[in-house]
């Protein structure tokens, strides 16, 4: 009897563990997107990656998934909670907030770029309309997983491409139930089986709605009031199979019933305990998926087709990117946002591989087509972050031409004080230079920041001071003052560098993350640099200490002994003859 060390379950659960154990943080640090990693861990261990050289070298089979089918049920899974999650988050007020740009733009989006991409589909080649439509829909979608990672929700691009994603979520259950009602009429040949599973469905989806408004309060309250995770858990997953489990009796996608249980959830006291507590099973279930998405990438049929593969993922990419552009142009959404967005926004979706199954099982699309747009689809979400980082070019470019140019907001006569960064420290210190009346000048890198800065009457520029031309032009040769208040230690130190060398006398003051830094701003000749976890943890433990019954006075001569120790420290990295003063050790004094 072999052991069970060597089945196929031990094998395959250690490539997925140790996929998510090691290779996911390496591109976590690396700041790129664990999806990425999960499809390229597929592709490696798949059969067109190192599992072809299990025969030559079977001690690969250890670090490698023999049977891809396998693990298909724990991918279809991940696809389920992912959709539950989405739900959680697809709460109907939060949905009325945004209703134009989600109903309006994102409709028309999805839409428009679905006509397109079907049409030209249905020229091209000889899919059939049905089946052209229902692959140009498929490819219009675009990635909530990799989207709002890279582009947050609070950023003007942020919350374009949300209320955009918002729809296309919301678009998957009419979209699942067209194509899984169209399954049997294309089995049996008839509008009637389309109507049976059209009427059985929707009353599935009625007796769910109504049901779980009921049903799920008190069940929650129930699992609450015990204070037990583990049973709390257990309802919340009890709740997403039980939802799938009808919708699929009734004909439907399973990921209908998990969208609608995350819906009626998101209305609930709960859904913010629901969704950590299916956090880790999503993440972990989703990368089982994509790791199937990189298994079935096949690198041979890319290498002998990589002409078509590359037309096609051009094509998809410049209509989506172009008719999303378009589309929030007519809004009235700034140029460099819609760039940004439109490129963001290019590239397919992983729900658009839900979809090409659903069309798969209706015998819309044949196996070899619906293979071929997979591939596309998986190379599609691998070059997002690409695709993020044009976007975010373009939008500069058009901005930039838009926009003022930095000789024309800065005086001849010189600017005064230069405040390069302007974000909450810079900000805070502008304040402080218009209330004594110091001229000012700021800087900063983020058109939208620049933007609302001019609307509260702020005299900001656009500008990277990453480009020495942009640096040359700042006039600080007439400057009373350089204040640097950017999050970025290296390139502080070396713009502190740098302008130190042009101009001797000027005054650099600095922001440092902590004492190693404000040392090294030292070095490269700052006239001060101020910590700030240094001062925000020295008031911390002061306010502390007074509030714990400490008198006042030996509360203070601490501060200041550990303020002065600090000094010596930063005087000995930055071999300095004299102890930098700190600013509450200044004010202090005087």
């Amino acid at each position: 009897m072999a052991s069970p060390l060597n089945s196929t379950g031990f094998s395959d659960a250690l490539v997925i563990l140790g996929a998510a154990g090691l290779v996911i943080p390496a591109f976590a640090r690396a700041k790129i997107s664990p999806v990425i990693g999960f499809i390229l861990v597929g592709l490696l261990v798949g059969p067109s990656g190192l599992g072809a050289l299990v025969p030559s070298y079977p001690w690969l089979y250890h670090i490698t998934i023999s049977d891809p089918h396998a693990i298909e049920p724990f991918a279809e899974f991940g696809i389920v909670l992912l959709l539950f999650s989405i739900g959680l988050e697809l709460s109907f007020k939060r949905l009325w907030s945004m209703r134009r740009l989600v109903f309006g733009t994102g409709a028309a989006e999805l839409i428009g770029s679905g006509l397109i991409l079907g049409t030209g589909l249905h020229l091209l080649t000889d899919v059939p309309w049905t089946g052209s439509f229902a692959l140009g829909i498929a490819l219009a979608l675009s990635s909530t997983a990799l989207v709002l990672p890279i582009a947050g929700t609070s950023s003007p691009v942020g919350r374009t491409a949300f209320a955009m994603l918002l729809f296309e979520d919301l678009a998957l259950v009419p979209i699942i139930f067209i194509l899984g009602a169209l399954g049997p009429m294309a089995a049996a040949g008839g509008w009637m089986g389309f109507a049976r599973v059209g009427g059985g469905a929707i009353l599935t989806v009625a007796i769910l709605f109504v049901g779980g408004r009921f049903f799920l309060p008190k069940l929650f309250a129930q699992a609450a009031r015990t204070k037990s995770p583990e049973l709390f858990l257990a309802a919340s997953l009890l709740v997403v199979i039980a939802a799938s489990l009808a919708t699929t009796a009734a004909g439907l996608s399973p990921i209908v019933g998990a969208l609608i249980a995350g819906l009626l959830i998101a209305e609930t006291n709960y859904h913010s305990e629901v969704e950590v507590m299916t956090a880790p099973f999503k993440g972990l279930a989703l990368g089982v998926f994509l790791i199937t998405v990189g298994m079935s990438v096949d690198l041979g049929a890319i290498l002998a087709n990589w002409g078509s593969y590359f037309l096609a993922i051009v094509g998809v990419v410049a209509v989506k990117a172009l008719v999303t552009f378009g589309l929030l142009r007519l809004a009235g959404i700034r140029g460099g946002v819609a760039a940004e967005t439109g490129m963001l926004m290019g590239s397919p979706s992983e729900t658009t591989l839900i979809v090409l199954g659903a069309a798969g099982q209706a015998q819309l699309l044949a196996p070899g087509l619906a293979s071929f747009w997979q591939t596309v689809t998986a190379i599609g979400l691998t070059i997002t972050p690409l695709l993020a980082l044009l976007g975010k070019r373009a939008a500069k470019r058009i901005e930039r031409r838009q926009g003022d140019s930095p000789e024309a907001s800065i005086p001849e006569e010189g600017p005064g004080t230069v405040v390069i960064g302007f974000g909450r420290v810079g900000r805070m210190v502008c304040d402080m230079l218009k209330v004594h009346g110091q001229p000012y000048v700021a800087v900063e890198a983020d058109i939208d920041a620049v933007k609302a800065a001019r609307a509260d009457g702020y005299p900001v520029i656009f500008g990277d001071v990453v480009r020495p031309e942009l640096v040359d032009r700042l006039n600080l040769g007439r400057a009373r003052a350089l204040i640097l208040t950017m999050d970025d230690p290296v390139l502080s130190v070396a713009l502190t560098r740098r302008v130190r060398g042009w101009v001797p006398d000027l005054t650099i003051i600095a922001r440092a993350r902590d004492t190693a830094h404000a040392a090294e701003l030292y070095k490269a000749g700052a006239s001060d640099a101020v910590p700030e976890t240094l001062e925000s943890s020295l008031q911390l433990a002061e306010a502390v200490l007074t509030d714990l019954g400490v008198a006042v006075g030996p509360v203070i001569v601490s501060i200041h002994e550990k303020r002065a120790e600090l000094r010596q420290e930063i005087k000995a990295a930055a071999d300095l003859e004299v102890a930098p003063r700190l600013i509450r050790a200044r004010l202090s004094k005087d």
